[in-house]
């Protein structure tokens, strides 16, 4: 019989991404509406200690699941392990972050499990004792409300950031249960791991962002975005116009073929406002456009909006913004 609400341990670097913690709070509601236990699964080598915090955010129980071929991330060893332990368990249903690693991880999984897979969810609850995701669809135009009734575990991956931290209960532990974890045969081989070191967050997990597109005119302009983001502690972002272009990497796309963000706060600088970038960022809690074009897209999205020249715009907002938080 099926039992508990499981959520999977993403990590960056050694440390728990923010991911994982909404997902904790979210599902401690669920679960306590459906009287379950909470469950979190930690893959990886030389991760058990951070296993007991997990309780702080809502885990009553957190599955270690420890291997050498664990320490960095392969499709074939985390599929195997992570399938193994929920056909043994049997959850309810089973969480995941719709980043990079969620999704590749989540198909796997739900393949292996013969089972469905809702993917980029912004909500979960209780109706009528079923879960029901909220899901976005349209390019974020119109959302839907799904179920599963038959699929056992359901499975579902979340949009960071959309889902709010629940306040951690400082010195609750979980209970950490160590698990044998075996990676099985692995095709995938890494040669090396590049890291870009910033000193800004990270563009799917920053409460603010600051985009340029095709406005930008060309990749040198791009330190009007970067010294306002380096004044209101944000991750710059950039149009697929814009790394079509050259100016800036692919890692810095936001929209349906890049990343798609919800921050708190979205500074679009020189974006039209096209339909594959609204589905990127459309779900930011307050999106502020910058654009000479009244007609622009992106107005339409917009609330507030700054009809103008993003080279005389963009320096006065930071000089404001470093008024305002030296006052402050």
């Amino acid at each position: 019989m099926a039992k508990g609400i499981w959520v999977f341990v993403e990590l960056r670097d050694g440390k728990i991404k923010k991911v994982t913690y909404e997902l904790l709070s979210a599902a401690r509601k669920v679960a306590d509406q459906l009287g379950e236990e909470l469950c979190a699964v930690l893959p990886g080598k030389g991760v058990a200690e951070l296993a007991p915090a997990l309780g702080e955010y809502g885990a009553d129980k957190v599955y270690v699941a420890e291997n050498e071929a664990l320490e960095n991330y392969t499709t074939d060893g985390y599929t195997n392990v992570v399938a193994a332990l929920v056909k043994e368990y049997q959850p309810i249903a089973f969480l995941m972050g719709y980043t990079a690693r969620g999704r590749d991880l989540a198909v796997q999984v739900a393949q292996r499990l013969e089972t469905g897979l809702m993917t980029d969810c912004i909500n979960v609850e209780l109706e009528n004792g079923q879960l029901i995701f909220t899901r976005p669809i349209y390019a974020g135009k119109a959302f839907t409300k799904v179920a599963c009734p038959e699929a056992r575990p359901i499975m579902a991956t979340f949009r960071p950031n959309v889902l709010p931290v629940g306040a951690p209960q400082t010195g609750k532990t979980a209970e950490v249960i160590n698990v044998s974890a075996s990676p099985g045969d692995i095709r995938q081989i890494i040669k090396d791991i590049v890291r870009q070191v910033s000193t800004r967050p990270e563009l799917t997990e920053a409460d603010v962002i600051v985009s340029g597109g095709r406005g930008m005119k060309g990749p040198e302009n791009y330190v009007i975005l970067e010294a306002l983001a380096d004044v209101v502690g944000a991750a710059v972002g950039a149009s697929r116009a814009a790394v079509d272009a050259g100016w800036v990497p692919q890692s810095m796309q936001v929209g349906q073929t890049g990343k798609t963000v919800s921050p708190v706060l979205y500074i679009a600088c020189g974006i039209s406002g096209a339909i594959q970038h609204l589905a990127g960022m459309g779900s930011s809690k307050c999106i502020v456009a910058v654009n000479k074009d009244p007609e622009a897209n992106i107005f339409k999205v917009a609330d507030y909006g700054i009809v103008g020249d993003l080279f005389q715009a963009v320096p006065i907002l930071t000089e404001e913004f470093k008024k305002l938080l030296a006052s402050s």
